[in-house]
């Protein structure tokens, strides 16, 4: 009997709010949580299990995560960029069917969206996302046939590139979640989306 089809969620924290002008992750949302701990419960209520990757030395974002059952990986390469930390996460998760990968500073994607994508790559999609009004967003799933490219992500892109070289095997999940697309780099963002109802 095969074993279970194991997703891992790859929640990306080590950013470093440059344009959002203090620590973006800690800010509260309207109802009081904070940014960082909303995506993370989003993640953890949709996958099998979640790493956020955080800098080494953001204690308080360290702590935030361990007061609220949020397994914590350090990475020593934040700083070199986004890539960097994805690859850390997916190492640290090497034995995982697949991966969503997704962004702390996205705190209004629902629990059944990324539900979704994780159903997609269950059901055989090697790269899935989610899409809302004609346009695709955030997390994107990706099967374990991309394990070794993921791990070799440099620079600040992500894992934009091997998405585009692969369009042809994107599956894509139809949702009513403006959330996928509510990428908080300001204040005004957070402003703005929630006025717009996200979340």
């Amino acid at each position: 009997m095969p074993g279970r089809y194991v997703v891992a969620g790859i929640l990306l924290a080590a950013g470093a709010s440059r344009r959002f002008g203090s620590p973006k992750l800690l800010q509260p949302l309207a109802g009081g949580t904070p940014m960082a701990l909303a995506s993370a419960r989003a993640l953890m209520g949709s996958v099998d299990r979640v790493i956020a990757v955080i800098r080494p030395r953001d204690k308080a974002l360290a702590r935030l995560f361990a007061d609220h059952d949020v397994p914590v990986l350090p990475c020593p390469e934040s700083s070199q960029g986004m890539g960097r930390s994805i690859a850390c996460g997916v190492r640290a998760s090497a034995d995982a069917d697949a991966w969503i990968i997704a962004l702390a500073d996205m705190p209004f994607i629902q629990k059944g969206t990324i539900q979704g994508v994780a159903e997609l790559l269950r059901n055989g999609a090697v790269l899935a996302a989610p899409l809302y009004a004609g346009r695709r967003g955030h997390p994107v799933g990706f099967s374990r046939s991309f394990g070794i490219a993921l791990c070799g992500l440099k620079g600040d892109e992500g894992a934009r590139s091997i998405v585009a070289r692969h369009l042809d095997e994107l599956r894509l999940y139809p949702c009513a979640d403006p959330g996928v697309h509510g990428d908080i780099d300001t204040p005004e963002d957070l402003a703005f989306c929630e006025s717009a109802g996200m979340g």
